[in-house]
């Protein structure tokens, strides 16, 4: 027997289904409120946050890291003590301006080294993973709308889980429109215009605002004019989609980009300065868009990896997993500078930097700060975190 949360969530799946790609732009339950969008960076495979923002003046850091440390001619300054990675000088105007942020010293309770198990916890916003649903979808239960986030890319993952319902994936815009195979036009349309009651009647009116909206949506995105000149590459083409997405004015609160493997077990200094690098001058592209459009005061950007790495070098020149790490924002909204107390590198909880801020706590921010939600609610309990929002 289906129950009715059974039939809602293959309802969501059927409507985000008949899209093609993507399905979220179809906001069957038209529930969108405010107009801020918040975009999430996932650094997939656990950034190295000791070599992003470098403590350049702590001996120690360079005692542990003889081959891989940035040397301290390279650092592009920001404090007396910390400085940016050199190959994330694309970022160097928003921290002029006072729109680049980032968090130290983040982490959460009995860090996990595991990809999988940490990703999970960062995903669900729950270190006793308990949480079978991700803190974006639990977003969408609050908002009572299936579509109000989406990933940028490929699978959807856990965050964008929720209990009633399905987010989905976009791929690329230029894929979003109905495709119905040819001949079948007209049957599908009738079958739409047919008298239905019940939870028939809820699958043909979300159906039926879907093309209203894939409509709407291909007219604004054909004006959509670029704003900046983008980066070759994966990455900076999903935040362009996103900003295409943006500019269309459709009413998403959340996007969801993925970039990495930032897993540096080996030869750090020439994969992680790549990674950085192309973050770096995406972030940048994307934000000039933004203000090309009219639309940067009303963007935020929050980075996050799923762990920091060891403080010491391995012997392959990299690092391995390790705990507590760094985080950025970037933006308008944003209150530029660094916000937490710097890793104290003298002492480690079994070689790794011990965590002082709650990830949770930055969460809070995003949702209730920026956002408007109650995060509370989605986050299953009151976390502080340090002041990052201007």
């Amino acid at each position: 027997m289906t129950t009715r949360r059974d039939f809602l969530k293959l309802s969501a799946l059927a409507v985000a289904a008949t899209t093609g790609m993507p399905g979220f732009l179809a906001r069957a339950a038209t529930q969108a409120t405010g107009d801020r969008t918040l975009v999430v960076i996932q650094l997939t495979g656990g950034n190295d946050g000791l070599n992003t923002l470098v403590p350049y003046s702590n001996g120690a850091y360079y005692a542990a890291r003889p081959t891989i440390a940035v040397p301290r001619k390279d650092v592009l300054t920001l404090t007396p003590d910390l400085g940016m990675h050199p190959s994330l000088r694309p970022l160097t105007a928003l921290w002029d301006k006072g729109q680049l942020a980032w968090i130290e010293n983040v982490g959460y309770p009995d860090p996990n080294r595991s990809h999988f198990a940490s990703m999970a916890i960062w995903h669900t916003a729950d270190p006793a993973q308990a949480q079978a649903d991700g803190w974006i979808g639990r977003v969408a239960e609050q908002l009572g709308d299936p579509f109000c986030a989406s990933n940028v890319g490929g699978t959807t993952p856990l965050a964008l889980r929720a209990d009633t319902f399905s987010l989905p994936s976009i791929e690329s815009v230029a894929s979003f429109g109905v495709k119905l195979p040819a001949g079948l036009e007209d049957a599908f349309g009738a079958m739409l215009a047919a008298p239905r009651s019940g939870e028939a009647d809820y699958l043909g009116r979300a159906t039926r605002q879907m093309l209203k909206n894939t409509a709407r949506v291909q007219k604004n995105a054909k004006k959509y004019r670029e704003g900046a000149s983008y980066p070759e590459g994966r990455f900076a083409a999903q935040l362009r989609d996103a900003a295409r997405l943006i500019a269309a004015g459709v009413g998403q609160r959340i996007l969801y980009v993925s970039h990495g493997n930032y897993d540096t077990h080996a030869g750090q200094r020439g994969e992680q300065d790549g990674l950085l690098g192309d973050l770096a001058a995406g972030l940048a592209a994307f934000y000039a868009d933004l203000e090309a459009q009219g639309l940067a005061q009303k963007v935020i950007v929050m980075g996050f990896s799923e762990f920091g790495r060891r403080v010491a070098e391995n012997a392959s020149a990299g690092t391995d997993h390790g705990q507590g790490s760094v985080m950025f924002a970037l933006g308008h909204g944003v209150k530029g500078g660094v916000h937490g107390d710097s890793p104290d590198l003298e002492n480690l909880s079994l070689g790794d930097i011990k965590y002082k801020q709650d990830f949770r706590g930055v969460y809070a921010g995003a949702l209730g700060g920026w956002l408007g939600l109650d995060a509370r609610s989605v986050l299953g309990g009151e976390f502080k975190g340090p002041q990052w929002l201007a």
